[in-house]
């Protein structure tokens, strides 16, 4: 095990849709002691089960439940967002620490954990007209010089345009003259753990799994949110399983019509995945990629050298 650094070790499990993810996050939150945080985009809704991949059984190891966070903390119909995602992590990630415990973040949602891994300040910045209108008066050049005369520049990105330049400056001048609403990221030494399989063991695995949960009553969870009052719209706003499902149950489309459509739909989601993990390690960031095939312990054990390894190597 590795000795105990200055800075908390976060672990991050993530990978595309149906590779096994939360199972392997709570082998390695048992290993360590520790909790996990969510990091699904849709899981926080309350009563959105089967359709989100919610599988509670997964957080039992060897008789224990592992702790998990940010899972059924939002009514259906709300718009929960990258925005208020970040806070609750920030809040949850800082009371597992005061604990003593370790932080495994898992989920497929790419936005979600580059926000955590990169720790930008997502404040919703207004716009500024005054500022705007004085900065169409300057030309690229100074634009750069006043965006890098800030201490901390928003994204290496920012310099790409004159239209990402002025958003750029917009941001930062907000920060400076708000203080009090910039969030302190805590600090953390994060090693990235990706499940995958090869493609077409994946679309094996997705149909499969969509047949079982079709099986274990997915028709009747969307059935219930109609009945509680979320119209057929607010429920395809959560796109793949609820459009389809709500044009199923509604009549809009036939059974068949709906399971090859939403089957396809999730094949082409989880190559989307990929290609945000990819853009990801493009960008700098390390993930180490674990075989979904191996067996639980070889996983374990992979990724446990993986993490002393880069322990004793800082």
């Amino acid at each position: 095990m590795p000795d105990k650094k200055e800075k908390p070790l976060l672990i991050v499990v993530t990978g595309p849709t149906a590779t096994g993810k939360t199972r392997f996050a709570a082998d390695l939150a048992y290993k360590f002691d520790g909790e996990i945080i969510s990091a699904d985009s849709r899981q926080v809704y309350r009563g959105m089960d089967l359709a989100t991949g919610k599988d509670f059984t997964d957080y039992i190891v060897n008789g224990k439940h592992i702790p998990y966070h940010l899972v059924d903390i939002a009514e259906p119909g709300d718009e929960y967002n990258v925005f208020e995602f970040q806070k609750d992590f920030i809040r949850v990630f800082n009371d597992i620490i005061s604990r003593g415990k370790t932080a495994v973040l898992c989920g497929g949602t790419g936005m979600y954990i580059e926000a955590v891994l990169k720790g930008y300040q997502l404040i919703k910045v207004p716009e500024n007209a005054q500022l705007r209108k004085e900065l169409e008066k300057e030309n690229t050049e100074n634009l750069v010089g006043k965006l890098t005369g800030f201490k901390t520049v928003h994204n290496v990105t920012d310099t790409s345009s004159r239209d990402r330049l002025v958003r750029a400056i917009e941001i930062q001048t907000y920060y400076q003259d708000h203080p009090e609403m910039v969030t302190e990221f805590p600090e953390f030494e994060a090693v990235i753990f990706g499940v995958h399989f090869e493609r077409t063991i994946i679309r094996e695995r997705i149909t499969q799994r969509l047949q079982q949960r079709l099986d274990d009553g997915m028709p009747g969870e969307v059935k219930v949110l109609l009945e509680k009052g979320l119209s057929p719209d607010q429920l395809k706003f959560y796109g793949l399983e609820y459009r389809y499902l709500t044009q199923f149950v509604t009549g809009e489309i036939t059974y068949d019509e709906m399971f090859h459509q939403l089957n396809t739909a999730i094949h082409q989601f989880a190559k989307r995945q990929m290609t945000w993990f990819r853009r990801m390690e493009k960008q700098g960031i390390k993930i180490h990629w674990i075989d979904g095939r191996l067996a639980s312990d070889e996983k374990l054990q992979m990724a446990l050298r993986i993490i002393d390894q880069i322990s004793y190597s800082k």
